[in-house]
């Protein structure tokens, strides 16, 4: 519960009732005397209008009306994705192998002869009550990120933020879910910062944070190699935080032992050990194929045909019946595959070490010249873009829905807006520092 938040937004409408309220809502969380909450309300109070409205350059910030639920940032349909588009233009041009502008989840730069691939992840929100498979999946993510990119992880790094009133045992159930992974596939976990959501200002016990790692390769995979004449493999996907969230949400919960794997890191591992020509590789995260597709197409300019058919063969059979009861696109969630595009001459030498490892793989579609994707499916050929946001995958995401609320191109010159005034922001202040 954000006490900051709440107790601006009363003193911008001078509701005479807010230390009122801000005491009721700090003995509904912490269960402390009237007197003591009476304290922290004014302390809160006191902060707030002391930065209600800050003077000079630095804290000036333009609203352009449009919220991060209006446009469907971070929930990985076509609003996120083009926002993504964005902070690459605030980013700017760098000196970088792969940045934000190849829209691939992994970052590139060489340093010492070598290709160091670096990510980040950060865990599923709707696992905060769940510290373990929090860190598991989020671990898990961030190490197919590198190894899509065809590198080695070397090493892990975590950041945890805990809310104010989380009990200590959150903070150890979440790491042991990253040093499950850890162990597992033998990558160490160096590094990371704990610290609270919010300092003395949030209160509650939500959970947040992120996961990162390192890797280190020759050559790299990036989704801009793609090729015409290419054609695209899938490993089998059981899912991972997405799933694990409609199962729990749904009160499903015998589906979430079945994202308790590393199938994708250990088939990635043997590909990297042969050592086959893969132009690109991605993983089937949030968003699904339906946002790796557009993203692919984008980057490398290239189109791409999906047989529907062969994909649904390689999603686990439990998670899949519950999908389709759900009545979830699996099409259009994170199901945790392997996605590879690869000359065709090399196809079978990949599948053969694919299923060596003991996990599925299948030939699912080509990469053909043009732009976009399309899905086959019961012999007709449909568009393949994905939704304004992912597929509803929880009871609160099915009552938000998927599509736009507002006029899209109207929030799209609003959002450009933002950046713009980011990138001048940016310039106006490394002119002046290199100034001093």
């Amino acid at each position: 519960m954000d006490l900051e938040g709440f107790a601006k937004r009363g003193l911008s409408r001078e509701d005479p009732e807010i230390e009122a309220k801000l005491v009721w809502l700090i003995r509904e969380v912490k269960q402390i005397p009237k007197d003591n909450a009476f304290i922290l309300a004014k302390a809160v109070l006191e902060e707030a209008r002391a930065t209600l409205h800050p003077r000079g350059e630095v804290f000036s910030l333009q609203n352009v009306g449009v919220s991060m639920g209006d446009f469907g940032v971070g929930s990985r349909g076509s609003g996120d994705f083009y926002t993504h588009t964005k902070i690459a233009e605030v980013i700017g041009r760098t000196t970088a192998e792969v940045d934000s502008a190849q829209l691939d989840d992994s970052g590139v730069v060489r340093a010492g002869g070598k290709l160091i691939t670096v990510t980040v992840d950060g865990m599923h929100s709707r696992l905060s009550d769940y510290p373990f498979l929090a860190g598991f999946h989020v671990t898990r993510a961030a190490l197919r990120d590198v190894y899509v990119m065809g590198a080695r992880p070397v090493a892990l790094l975590s950041d945890i933020h805990l809310a104010d009133d989380g009990d200590v045992s959150k903070l150890f159930d979440h790491i042991a879910g990253i040093a499950t992974v850890s162990e597992l596939i033998g990558v160490p976990l160096i590094t990371g910062s704990t610290l609270r959501i919010g300092g003395d200002m949030v209160i509650g016990d939500r959970l947040t944070g992120c996961v990162g790692a390192v890797g280190v390769s020759d050559s790299i995979t990036p989704r801009k190699s793609a090729q015409p004449g290419d054609v695209i493999m899938m490993t089998e996907g059981a899912g991972g935080g997405t799933v694990c969230s409609a199962a729990l949400y749904y009160d499903r919960h015998e589906v979430v032992e079945e994202t308790l794997n590393i199938k994708f890191l250990e088939a990635a591992q043997a590909l990297l050990k042969e050592n086959p020509t893969i132009h690109a590789m991605t993983d089937v995260t949030n968003g699904g194929i339906r946002g790796d597709a557009k993203e692919i197409s984008y980057t490398a300019g290239v189109r791409l045909l999906f047989e529907e058919e062969k994909m649904r063969m390689l999603v686990n059979p439990k998670v899949l019946q519950m999908l389709e009861a759900l009545e979830i696109d699996y099409l259009g969630v994170s199901i945790d595959a392997l996605l590879i595009i690869a000359p065709q001459q090399e196809a079978e030498r990949i599948k053969r070490t694919i299923r060596e490892t003991g996990v599925a793989v299948d030939e699912i579609g080509t990469v053909e010249e043009g732009e976009g994707a399309s899905l086959q499916m019961d012999g007709k050929l449909s568009d393949f873009s994905p939704r304004f946001r992912e597929a509803a995958y929880t009871p609160i995401k099915k009552a938000v829905g998927q599509d736009a609320k507002r006029d899209v191109e109207e929030m799209r010159a609003r959002v450009d807006l933002a950046a713009r005034n980011a990138v001048e922001k940016k310039r106006r202040f490394i002119d002046k520092i290199k100034s001093y």
